[in-house]
């Protein structure tokens, strides 16, 4: 007799590469969470047993909280390195450090004992191109030559930037935010969180940015956080052989890299919960919190921008807001919300023009095309010369005594006798005006380009050049209001709260709210963003315009479109991700399961008649992720469902290490193999691959309750019966498909599996 007796279950032990998925396909929460739950008991029953299992059990729950460390603090050090190298790289394309020539401008000046209070930024030391090369530092042929050479440098930057990516890297393109929202959400994506992707987007994001393009290194930051905590989860198999825990761990890499972004700790946990993370357990909340403020410490201590803060942007700001302010700011949310419709829709035609004709074969080309019109038309104006961070660092300034900038260019008056700190309003001089015209061209020139530019095949953010336009506008607007105070404090709005002499409007806060509007409207932040925007800048009393300015982008914005920025581009890209809108359409499960009439019928496998040849064959016709499992073809009666990679990895590793396992050995699901007469083939028993408890729903399920199943649980698919007879299969695609009819879309965007 070949019989159950001698029969064996080659799984008993283990098998490698059982439970884990392919490339572009959905991870199923459900069994993760199972399999954690698992080891958790193992490890706690074992702990009882010694003293070395009970240190073991220890080592196990502490090694959460040692990989948000070492995130923390490779994540902090990566954001130092990358500030220090872009504060270098942009100063080279106008000059060079002569008694050091890796000293940006202003550490070349600090060091210098010439430099004087009016002439701050000028130093022997510190030498533009032209100068350097012929000895000239005013006239025509002066600036020709440092023109070029901006340009030159420019193009050398992103070419070597495109080059980098192309060549090592293709995954380091981009912001990387919508892959990580897909990733976060149980999709899986290899290499994308690679180690090579890591470094080169860390080294190409400098060169970017260093370019002069319209963009920011503040998106592409969480990409190489949650790089770094990919790379750490690999240490411990907690998080490598479960994707559900790794999840867990990117989430709060996400909360890392937002803190070393903006010096934002809290607004990085907030951003990580609102903004990315699909699943957010509280025990994730408190680990975001702990690598955020490790990430910003370290960060704290490299300090990079040499002013002892976290930020570029620290302002101070003497005087409050009134009341009658509200209106302007709220005008500044309705800008950032058009701002932010009129971006998302230029931006995804530009993106879907690039996949779907010619332009996308060339990226090396565009990037140049792009940098060198970006670099040509932004020499001639200052403000769209100096690096982004500056200009936003600028706008933001309230104008004190000892400012020398263009925009304090105001009229004083002799008589004036006031501390220095809270300075009237005063009238405006040329400078003011003549800054006003350039911050205009500016303005239109950043809200062009920056269409054009997100989306190129180089590391590039759109946080900072989001700023940057509602700064610019939130600055202009801030002027005019100051002028109107000055000009006319006896009209009825001002009277109130606007006494000649006195120090009434600062437009630096109206830049900060427009900067917080613009960027609400393009990625429909609304609580991480007013965080962000008060740890940035350490306005704590000016929550409430931030908050005006915010809610009303969103409102603004939303009414044209609910899609944020990311959302647009995970559709874009065809990622399966289930948002968390509604689904309001009254359509019934069997409307959406396959098989549909006159379909073949549903592939499955039986309990206990079907042989391994039968399966070989089933899985070399057809190309499904799983099959059901049933006690005969006639009662239809559904037993489980097994995944396709573990019935090939199994089959495979039975004829490896089992005897007598040929073609026509039968296949069993079931508790106990039956006595076979000895003539028969080995039996092979797979019951402990298959999953006895699949997620099942009646024919007559509301589609809204199978969304929501889907959406909260995280399934990859779900079986339809009726009576416990089997009648067809909803996958997560099918969900996606549905849903993109339901909203007049093309089903087949959905592209992945």
């Amino acid at each position: 007799m070949n019989g159950a007796g001698n029969l064996m279950d080659f799984l008993d032990e283990p098998l490698p590469d059982v439970g884990t998925y392919e490339d572009f396909h959905t991870i199923d929460w459900l069994r993760e969470k199972s399999r954690d739950t698992d080891r958790h008991r193992k490890i706690t029953n074992r702990s009882k047993e010694s003293i070395w299992e009970f240190v073991k059990s220890l080592l196990d729950a502490w090694s959460g909280w040692v990989v948000m460390l070492l995130i923390g603090l490779l994540s902090g050090t990566l954001a130092g390195v990358i500030d220090l190298a872009v504060d270098w790289m942009t100063d080279l394309k106008e000059g060079v450090c002569l008694s050091a020539f890796w000293y940006s401008h202003e550490q070349c000046c600090w060091t210098s004992n010439e430099t004087t209070f009016a002439d701050r930024d000028k130093c022997p030391q510190w030498q533009k191109w032209a100068e350097l090369m012929t000895g000239h530092t005013e006239g025509a042929g002066a600036y020709v030559l440092n023109y070029f050479l901006y340009v030159l440098w420019a193009l050398f930057f992103s070419f070597l930037a495109v080059s980098l990516v192309r060549v090592f890297a293709p995954y380091a393109c981009g912001s990387g935010i919508p892959e990580i929202k897909t990733i976060l959400s149980g999709f899986i994506i290899r290499g994308y969180l690679g180690k090579w992707t890591l470094l080169i987007k860390t080294v190409t994001l400098v060169l970017a940015v260093s370019s002069g393009l319209s963009l920011g290194k503040e998106g592409p930051l969480v990409h190489v956080a949650c790089c770094c905590g990919n790379l750490f989860c690999s240490l411990f198999s907690k998080y490598s052989k479960n994707e559900g825990k790794r999840r867990e761990v990117l989430s709060a890499a996400a909360a890392a890299g937002v803190s070393v972004a903006f010096g934002a700790p809290i607004g990085g946990v907030l951003f990580s919960l609102e903004e990315v993370s699909y699943y957010f357990p509280l025990k994730t909340l408190w680990r975001s919190f702990f690598a955020a403020l490790v990430a910003a410490f370290t960060l704290r201590s490299i300090n990079p921008f040499g002013n002892n803060r976290l930020v570029l942007f620290y302002v101070e700001y003497h005087t409050p807001w009134y009341m009658a302010e509200l209106v302007p700011f709220i005008l500044l949310g309705v800008f950032g919300g058009l701002w932010g419709t009129l971006f998302i829709r230029g931006n995804i035609a530009w993106c879907r023009r690039r996949k779907t004709t010619q332009l996308g074969k060339y990226p090396v080309l565009e990037v140049i095309v792009v940098t060198g019109i970006t670099a040509i038309l932004a020499f001639p104006n200052p403000y769209t010369r100096r690096s982004t961070s500056e200009l936003i660092s600028e706008l933001f300034n309230d104008c004190g005594a000892l400012e020398s900038s263009q925009l304090c260019d105001y009229i004083n008056n002799p008589n004036m006798s006031r501390p220095e700190d809270d300075i009237p309003d005063r009238p405006a001089g040329p400078g003011v005006y003549m800054a006003l015209w350039q911050l205009a061209l500016a303005l239109i020139f950043k809200i062009v380009i920056t269409i054009f530019t997100f989306g190129m095949k180089i590391p590039s953010g759109l946080f900072i050049p989001s700023m940057a336009v509602g700064a610019i506008a939130g600055r202009i607007v801030g002027i005019a209001v100051e002028q109107m105070a000055y000009h006319h404090h006896d009209w009825i709005i001002f009277k109130n709260w606007c006494r000649p002499g006195a120090d009434c409007v600062t437009p630096g806060l109206y830049a900060m709210v427009g900067a917080a509007a613009c960027l609400g409207g393009v990625t429909r932040m609304t609580v991480s963003l007013v965080v962000i925007m008060f740890e940035l800048t350490g306005g704590l009393e000016y929550i409430v315009p931030l908050m005006a300015a915010a809610v009303t982008s969103k409102w603004v914005a939303d009414a044209f479109g609910k899609e944020g920025i990311y959302e647009a581009h995970i559709r874009l890209n065809g990622y399966p991700y289930l948002d968390q809108d509604e689904f309001t359409h009254r359509t019934l499960a069997t409307d959406v399961m396959r098989p549909r009439r006159n379909e073949p019928p549903l592939s499955v496998l039986t309990q206990d008649s079907t042989t391994v040849e039968d399966v070989e064959t089933l899985i070399k016709e057809t190309d499904y992720n799983g099959f059901p499992v049933v006690v005969s073809r006639e009662s239809e009666r559904l037993i489980g469902f097994v995944q396709r990679r573990d019935l090939i990895l199994a089959i495979k590793n039975a004829r490896q290490k089992q005897d007598g396992v040929v073609s026509n050995s039968v296949v069993y699901f079931t508790e106990d193999a039956p006595q076979l007469p000895a003539s028969n083939p080995q039996p092979l028993k797979l019951r402990r691959i298959l999953n006895l408890s699949p997620f099942t729903v009646t024919d007559h399920t509301p589609m809204e309750t199978v969304v929501d199943i889907f959406r909260k649980l995280g399934l990859r698919q779900c079986l339809v019966t009726r009576s416990g007879r089997l009648l067809g299969i909803i996958t997560k695609k099918d969900v996606l498909r549905h849903m993109a009819q339901m909203m007049n879309q093309d089903p087949e965007s959905i592209m992945f599996n």
